[in-house]
């Protein structure tokens, strides 16, 4: 089974988690509450009570892959992840709304604190394939492309940071979960 985790301001049921259901078939993709720390609980608890063999996130979604695949061992994909979520998203602190929905939730100075818990480093050797658009106007792909240099990594030119075409990737992320995806 394949866990989704989706970005900031987002959710379970936007583009990329829908095209990996339709694909896949076997995908949880959950709304997660805006706050890290309840967020973390609700996907731990998925994990620990479900047959997950493959995290997929994106953005914010990927930080916390990062985190439970390294907890875990999961093989994990992360599509434009953010490394280092406590410095982006300080200047999101306030009232938000959610991109698929409009539904308004505080974003707090405690939030940020509560990111800096699930950094990770020395990460696992082949555990991560980190799919990354040139293009994404959010995040410098340069950074994930340092923070993974031990991963598999696969660099796009353009595109943007809701990599709208997850769906050219989807073979290559059935053979990474199959087992072909290491270097």
């Amino acid at each position: 089974m394949i866990l989704y985790i989706h970005g900031f301001k987002s959710c379970g049921w936007g583009n990329k988690s829908r095209t990996l259901q339709e694909f896949f078939k076997d995908v949880i993709a959950p709304d997660l509450p805006p706050r890290p720390i309840e967020a973390m609980k609700l996907l731990q608890h998925i994990i620990e009570k479900n047959p997950v063999d493959m995290l997929v996130g994106s953005s914010l979604g990927g930080y916390y892959a990062t985190y439970l695949a390294q907890k875990f061992t999961i093989k994990s994909v992360l599509i434009n992840p953010s490394t280092r979520p406590y410095h982006t998203l300080k200047p999101y602190i306030g009232i938000q709304k959610r991109f698929c929905d409009g539904e308004k939730f505080a974003w707090k100075e405690e939030y940020i604190k509560e990111l800096m818990q699930h950094d990770t480093n020395n990460l696992r050797k082949n555990l991560f394939l980190v799919l990354l658009q040139t293009g994404d106007e959010v995040l410098d792909y340069k950074v994930a492309l340092e923070k993974y240099a031990n991963q598999r990594r696969i660099v796009e030119y353009g595109g943007n940071h809701r990599f709208e075409n997850i769906d050219d990737y989807l073979f290559m992320i059935k053979h990474f979960r199959e087992g072909h995806g290491g270097r």
